[in-house]
């Protein structure tokens, strides 16, 4: 397989597209692996504050600055990153560019992501509706993270209440529900609902 098996050409711009060909299985990273793919930097806006792994799918994370994760403003102009950040050729980082561009409604954005080149199966991802598990404080979740609980909750089937206060570590998402985590409590795997966690 070649690094860009077709290339296009937009005929307004009068430049060339490259295709690139990732015919590969979707690897979820950890936040190492993450690091060293992005070089120590957001893999949007090339900034070094506050990096943290974000899931865009379930089978896609990449490496964010606390600003283009939305966890703290961005200051103006900062999203005219996107623009460098779509010609990734990282399917995670494509997915988040799109998925960014498409909730702004400058006349820029609508055009960079005209002109984002994806595979067909990396836009299809991109354009689903991500299912994003969010702790009772409004705290986006990632697989891995370590929550505490806000209440007692008794476990249902188990004989037990799980207290008020208990970290829940390594916590697993389920992919198909936004209201659901799964954690270890008193070595009982169970599901929790993630309006009744904190993340730590």
């Amino acid at each position: 397989m070649k690094p860009f098996d077709l290339a296009t050409v937009d005929v307004c711009q009068q430049r060339p597209h490259y295709h690139v060909d990732l015919n590969m299985e979707a690897v979820v990273l950890n936040i190492d692996e993450l690091h060293a793919r992005a070089g120590n930097v957001c893999e949007i806006c090339s900034g070094t504050d506050g990096l943290e792994r974000v899931e865009v799918t379930t089978e896609d994370a990449t490496l964010l600055c606390s600003i283009c994760a939305e966890i703290t403003p961005a200051p103006t102009g900062h999203w005219r990153a996107l623009e460098g950040a779509a010609w990734s050729i990282e399917p995670a980082v494509q997915i988040a560019v799109w998925r960014k561009l498409n909730n702004l409604s400058e006349a820029w954005a609508t055009d960079a992501q005209a002109n984002m080149m994806m595979e067909p199966d990396v836009a299809a991802r991109a354009a689903a509706v991500p299912i994003v598990h969010r702790d009772a404080h409004g705290a986006v979740l990632s697989s891995g993270d370590t929550v505490v609980l806000i209440k007692d909750l008794p476990v249902k089937g188990a004989g037990f209440t799980a207290k008020r206060g208990t970290a829940v570590r390594s916590i697993s998402l389920v992919a198909d529900n936004a209201g659901h985590i799964e954690g270890r409590v008193e070595s009982q795997r169970i599901v929790i609902l993630t309006e009744f966690v904190k993340r730590k």
